[in-house]
């Protein structure tokens, strides 16, 4: 199976559980995070993680036990850091720098939400 295939069937999983986030966003995660500790562990890395974990708007839990999860079937660390309390920090510096700041998640449907509500 191509990766674009295994993408797109556990999207299509996600979608029978319903648009929701708290059904769709667990499937994401498993895969984002699989795909990452994949490569960290082909690339001769220790350990990974995500950016994820600076947003006060993620599912921390969910991003640990798919972390957790991925790291467990690579065979390589998932290092999990709660950097919440800094977002201000990480928002100022960006500012500052004239740096791209995406304001969701990445998934077609948060993009969706986002204009939906802002309409």
């Amino acid at each position: 199976m191509t990766r674009p295939s295994r993408w797109l069937v556990a999207g299509l999983a996600a979608l029978t559980l319903v648009f929701h986030e708290d059904a769709r966003c667990p499937v994401c995660y498993r895969m984002r995070l699989g795909r990452v500790a994949e490569l960290a562990k082909s690339l001769g890395h220790d350990a990974f993680t995500t950016t994820m974990l600076v947003s006060t708007q993620q599912d921390h839990e969910a991003i640990r036990a798919a972390g957790e999860d991925a790291a467990r079937e690579h065979g390589v660390a998932f290092l999990y850091r709660d950097f919440r309390p800094r977002v201000m920090d990480g928002v100022r510096e960006s500012r500052e720098k004239g740096l791209y700041r995406q304001q969701y998640c990445g998934c077609v449907y948060s993009e969706w939400e986002r204009y939906r509500t802002s309409s």
